[in-house]
């Protein structure tokens, strides 16, 4: 149901990329916007004040942004005042029943490969003949892509759990979930919530698409009364999609449940690692409940780049491998990169998030040749690989003096890849897979991705 907002008072928690986003759509409805975040004083027009500033009982709605904690007083106030409390997503669905009607929405969460897959599914969609995009955590916020010109037909959207906590208006055709594993326990206080906030997502949904190779997921779809497509890197039973020798194939969208139908070849999937294989099988699983053809599919396929960050390779020299994968901010995604690799110079640490490394070390151990670890929680890592090999080496590096979160100093990576430079013989991988969110240190994982680069690049000239 669209809503009036005209004249409305709406405080907007947040002045981020999504905050900025609602209040300008908002404002130009004719809403009265106020902005309340802790860090931010001003942006773009908008009067920005702490969150203390702010009466909510002054307020008709409260649209807040995600990672804004449920027990925050502003939002615990409103909930006691029987305030409106809205997110971004269900704000762009309200609209869209004006803007584009039409327009039919699919969504995808997981603890990791979000980004690449939702992107990959777009891509197919598009391939299709039907004009998509990915938006939602991945960047374009779905207010922005609601709003667009481009009046698209679908929109993909990837939801992270602090979005779908706060999710309740919108509704999708198909939903997909690729793995749960441990991550922000520290925002949802255990692993069980913050599982059930990412299998939410089938509320809003009457077909799910899930990860049959992740225990996690597996277990939690069981009791879901909805129709299940269930993909692996297994051969497929009928209504599944998998792996067959060297080919990924469907058996869930086809007229006979008997026979198979080709959708790539395992190596036209890049990164031919497995969880890239996984994630394509996911993309195909939702392109396919959208109508797409198995020809568009494979063209989408072999035609698709991931982004940056993710498993990126940096350099190739003297037979040493140097791999940027900054976007591993979990032990999860760490583990899927460690396990790609023989021999690996590891860089990791960060902010833990309450994710504990026991169980990575114990898969990963045996890929790891030395560890250089940098950030707040490095000891959580340093201690499971003292208990469980001691033989490993540890190098610590310092956060030098001279380097400023956001500044022009690239001197703690320059550290970083001078030690992996000593260390790294022929036949190793050099990998920035750090299991740890990035913001004690840096701007975001991309600024920290792009600073190991940066710093590869010099090393090596």
């Amino acid at each position: 149901m669209t809503i009036n907002f005209y004249g409305s008072r709406i405080l907007v928690l947040g002045a981020g990329v999504t905050g900025l986003v609602v209040a300008k759509s908002l404002s130009k409805r004719g809403a009265l916007i106020s902005i309340a975040d802790d860090q931010i004083s001003a942006v773009d027009g908008f009067d920005v004040a702490t969150s203390k500033s702010f009466d909510v009982k002054n307020f008709d709605a409260v649209i807040v942004s995600p990672g804004w904690r449920p027990d925050h007083p502003l939002i615990t106030d409103a909930i006691s005042a029987g305030i409106k409390i809205m997110n971004e997503i269900d704000l762009a669905w309200s609209l869209r029943a004006e803007l584009v009607p039409a327009q039919r929405w699919i969504a995808l969460t997981g603890t990791n490969g979000k980004t690449s897959t939702v992107e990959l599914t777009a891509a197919m969609l598009c391939e299709g003949g039907i004009s998509a995009v990915a938006c939602g955590n991945v960047g374009t916020t779905v207010l922005e892509s609601v709003e667009s010109s481009e009046n698209y037909q679908v929109l993909v959207l990837e939801l992270s759990s602090f979005q779908l906590h706060w999710l309740h208006e919108a509704e999708f055709d198909f939903a997909a979930v690729l793995n749960i594993a441990p991550d922000h326990v520290d925002w949802h206080g255990d692993f069980e919530s913050y599982a059930a906030a990412k299998m939410s997502i089938l509320d809003r949904t009457n077909t799910g698409v899930f990860n049959a190779g992740d225990p996690e997921v597996l277990t939690r779809a069981t009791n879901w009364q909805g129709r299940k497509v269930f993909f692996s890197l297994e051969t497929p039973g009928p209504g599944e999609l998998g792996v067959v020798e060297d080919l990924l194939v469907d058996r869930a969208f086809v007229v006979d449940p008997q026979e198979a139908v080709i959708l790539a070849e395992v190596l036209e999937v890049v990164p031919t690692v497995p969880h890239s294989v996984s994630n394509a099988l996911a993309a195909s699983g939702l392109a396919r409940a959208m109508g797409v053809d198995h020809k568009s599919i494979q063209r989408a396929i072999r035609n698709f780049k991931p982004g940056r960050h993710r498993i990126e390779t940096i350099l190739v020299r003297d037979e040493i491998t140097w791999i940027d994968d900054s976007k591993a901010t979990n032990p999860h995604a760490a583990a899927a990169s460690l396990l790609g690799t023989l021999s690996t110079i590891w860089i990791a640490g960060g902010l833990a998030k309450g994710a504990q490394m026991d169980k990575l070390v114990e898969r990963c151990k045996s890929r790891i040749k030395a560890v250089i670890l940098i950030g707040t929680d490095r000891e959580l890592i340093a201690t499971e690989l003292r208990r469980q090999v001691p033989e490993v080496e540890i190098i610590y590096i310092e956060t030098d003096s001279a380097y400023v979160k956001g500044g022009a100093s690239n001197s703690l990576m320059e550290a970083v890849v001078s030690a992996a430079r000593l260390r790294a013989s022929a036949g190793d991988t050099v990998l920035l897979a750090p299991a740890c969110a990035s913001m004690d240190q840096f701007i975001s994982y991309s600024d920290r991705g792009d600073r190991f680069a940066a710093a590869v690049i010099k090393e090596n000239l």
